[in-house]
């Protein structure tokens, strides 16, 4: 157990370590070498029955935990969506952690209730979003869209189903497309209105959604006396980066009456550039919406930022007032506790306030343009090679593309061909990408948007990818 003293020496010990690893992190494998339960098996059945030195455990940091370790924070990170951090989020994130604040009412800490307060009125003027707006940080945009599915269960059944169970309430739908994210699915279970009632509508040819098909599917549940509740718009979904038509949907949630969540968890970040607003056209007849600063706006997770448009909603749905939380402000104040699904709460603002003032809105807007344009570089590159394809529109800065050599055509080769040239350049550690499946053919996945890539990276895995793509034509061909 550690003292002042010896906690002192070792944590500008630690500093300079996390200082030299983000220096050279671009060196380390990025995707980890680790097989399953390598890592377990190396731990002790135990906790010690004494405690140990701070040196062993500092070098089984090194030589165990570290070998498991994906390095998200390398420029060479290419896979899923970042979640990106800064030096200056890492610094925000030792001082809460030395703070160890519990934020979950104004009381127990009125500077992170009041600047949570602040950094969601900068976010929202950012963002171009709705002045009259309230903001609140969740942990995930999944929480976040669970916090807007009960939201709108509660209002359409005017806080009966919180009061007495849903009897009266039952054969709830939901809609979002057939590309949302998961998590709409698993907040749907959560939130009791059961998987079945998820209604998924088929997209167009650039994988958004079809509102005529929406409409459609919303008639048909009417004239069966099911209760439509909630359309889930994606701005930016999670394969393709698509963005729903949110001025259409915004119509037709007005004209049945549903509530109306906007899903922008990654793409959110692009509206602080004002050339992509285009795409939040409808957004104030929206009732909720999220966005994950955790991802592309360099604040480490986890950091959600969830607007509503009438926080009464949000308020009634998840108050709860046991005598020993009251106090005499509650009604001059946030309670942040009132605004989410769990009573404690980090002190996330701090990193979301370190970031936005020493990036300022123009350094943001800077590092963004130039991910996008090294993507659309890429992008460009890609399409033109004869033995390449580009499979869904580059919107921001995550390019879709498979590799398809004229000299193979069937569609089951080209998507093992394609699965093994992933799975080939992650091997190697000098890069890592992801998959998904558009229209059923097996694309990859590479996102410029790690906080320090710069063009070498892109460019060197561009040829890493040509490179290991062309050896496995010629082993296919043989």
């Amino acid at each position: 157990m550690l003292n002042t003293t010896e906690f002192r020496k070792l944590a500008h010990r630690v500093v300079d370590w996390i200082a030299d690893y983000l220096e050279n992190v671009e060196h380390y494998p990025v995707k980890s070498p680790a097989k399953p339960r390598e890592i377990f098996k190396s731990l002790p059945d135990e906790m010690p029955a004494n405690g140990e030195d701070f040196t062993n455990i500092w070098n089984d940091f090194h030589q165990i935990i570290l070998t498991g370790i994906t390095h998200w924070q390398s420029p060479n990170f290419f896979a899923y969506f970042p979640a990106n951090s800064s030096y200056e989020s890492v610094l925000a994130e030792m001082l809460t952690a030395a703070l160890g604040v519990q934020c979950m009412i104004w009381e127990t800490s009125p500077a992170a209730a009041e600047l949570e307060e602040k950094m969601m009125n900068w976010l929202k003027k950012a963002c171009g979003l709705p002045e009259t707006w309230s903001g609140v940080i969740q942990d995930t945009a999944s929480s976040a869209t669970l916090c807007a599915l009960l939201s709108a269960r509660e209002k359409l059944s005017h806080f009966q189903i919180n009061e007495k169970g849903f009897e009266g309430f039952t054969n709830l739908r939901v809609y979002a497309s057939i590309q949302t994210h998961s998590s709409i699915e698993k907040d749907v279970k959560i939130a009791g209105i059961g998987k079945e009632n998820l209604v998924q509508v088929p997209c167009d040819e650039e994988f958004t959604i079809r509102t005529d098909l929406l409409e459609k599917f919303i008639e048909a549940d009417l004239q069966e006396g099911k209760k439509p509740l909630c359309i889930v718009a994606t701005l930016g979904t999670t394969s393709s980066t698509a963005f729903d038509d949110l001025e259409k949907l915004a119509q037709i949630a007005e004209k049945y009456g549903v509530w109306l969540h906007v899903d922008a968890a990654y793409a959110g970040t692009a509206f602080l550039l004002p050339e992509y607003r285009h795409y939040l056209k409808g957004i104030e007849k929206a009732d909720s919406y999220v966005f994950n600063p955790h991802k592309w706006m360099f604040v480490n997770f986890d950091c959600s930022a969830y607007f509503v448009k009438e926080k009464q909603w949000l308020i009634r749905t998840f108050e709860i007032s046991p005598e020993y939380l009251k106090t005499a402000n509650d009604s001059l104040v946030n309670n942040y506790r009132d605004w989410g699904v769990p009573l404690g709460r980090r002190f996330r603002a701090l990193k979301l306030w370190f970031v936005m003032r020493s990036w300022g809105l123009r350094g943001l807007q800077k590092r963004l343009r130039e991910h996008i344009q090294l993507a659309q570089e890429l992008a460009r590159k890609i399409s033109a090679h004869p033995d390449f394809e580009i499979m869904a529109p580059t919107n921001l800065n995550l390019i879709c593309f498979r590799y398809k050599p004229a000299s193979i055509t069937d569609k089951t080769l080209l998507n093992t061909l394609n699965e093994q040239l992933l799975h080939t350049l992650n091997n190697t550690g000098k890069v890592y990408l992801s998959q998904t499946k558009l229209n059923e053919e097996y694309t990859l996945r590479m996102v410029v948007a790690q906080t320090y890539v710069l063009q070498k990276h892109v460019w060197r895995a561009w040829e890493l990818i040509q490179e290991i793509a062309k050896n496995l034509q010629l082993r296919y061909l043989e």
